[in-house]
């Protein structure tokens, strides 16, 4: 009863991670209960539904969810999976560059997320205006931190709607996505098991926007680490190349994809640097490679 009554009064967040000595990770601070337990559920529910369909192999892993509590901050309670994340390995790998690392992981993202992605597909196609949304989000962030222009704020609007009427980010079918694939939430541990975690935002819609996101965030880490953003792109076309394998038209699924990820992929770039955490010269390299990524 004691430890309930902390959790109930201290616990500020949803995420917990169990392990056999029981000890509680915590991460994310949720001000609105209602969003946390929505996406504490939302979390929860596709947890147990990719479990069934399949992600609890050697090589695909879902941890497997424990508990959930509405009452107790909207904690969820799973199962504790150690393993080296994709942040750790791109700075193991540009350390001692290593390239073999970084393009053996990829690959093993790769297969997680292709299968993740057809597994999943249904018949409906992609709605590319429903993330407009979070680009707005993103925009209005970056403005009240004064770390976008007026003149980059219209430039950028103005490169979105070069993007809308395009019949490719239309066409795709919808999968489940991960929803937030930062380098953080994809850990790899032995015989190359791929495991994904923080999965709160998942939702159908674009297979792009995780592979996206993805790129961009490898972008980042090269720009910020070795300051020559341009050493990311073998990765990120290694990384692409191998998601198309899982495709009957390799090529074609390569051209499709390659189309769509730039929009994406500028959206993750402004999304970084937004963070407060960043000084304002970095972000500013952040928003010009945006820039130049969506301009069409």
């Amino acid at each position: 009863m004691a430890l309930t009554r902390i959790l109930s009064t201290w616990l500020t967040s949803y995420w917990v991670s169990w392990i056999s000595s029981y000890p509680l990770k915590t991460a994310r601070n949720r001000k609105d209960p209602q969003q946390a337990w929505g996406l504490a559920h939302n979390e929860w529910q596709h947890m147990h539904m990719l479990r069934d369909l399949g992600l609890k192999t050697e090589r695909l892993y879902i941890p497997h969810p424990l508990g959930i509590s509405r009452d107790m901050n909207s904690v969820l309670v799973e199962e504790y999976c150690p393993g080296q994340s994709l942040s750790s390995v791109i700075e193991e790998s540009i350390e001692h560059n290593d390239a073999k690392l970084l393009y053996a992981r990829l690959t093993d993202l790769a297969y997680f997320l292709a299968k993740l992605h057809n597994w999943t597909a249904r018949s409906e196609t992609v709605r590319f205006d429903a993330h407009f949304a979070y680009f707005d989000k993103i925009m209005e962030r970056l403005q009240r931190r004064h770390r976008i222009s007026a003149r980059q704020t219209g430039e950028l609007y103005h490169y979105r709607e070069r993007w809308q009427p395009m019949g490719s980010m239309w066409a795709d079918r919808q999968v489940l996505i991960h929803g937030d694939a930062t380098p953080s939430n994809f850990l790899f541990a032995t015989h190359r098991r791929t495991i994904a975690i923080d999965l709160e935002r998942m939702q159908f819609a674009d297979r792009a926007y995780d592979l996206g996101m993805i790129a961009g965030e490898i972008k980042h880490h090269f720009m910020r680490t070795t300051h020559h953003g341009e050493h990311a792109e073998p990765f990120i076309g290694h990384f692409l190349w191998e998601y198309s394998t899982h495709f009957p038209d390799r090529h074609a699924a390569f051209a499709s994809i390659t189309e769509r990820i730039p929009f994406y992929m500028g959206m993750t770039l402004l999304r970084i640097a937004r963070n407060s955490w960043l000084d304002w010269r970095y972000s500013q390299a952040l928003v010009h490679e945006a820039i130049h990524i969506l301009r069409r």
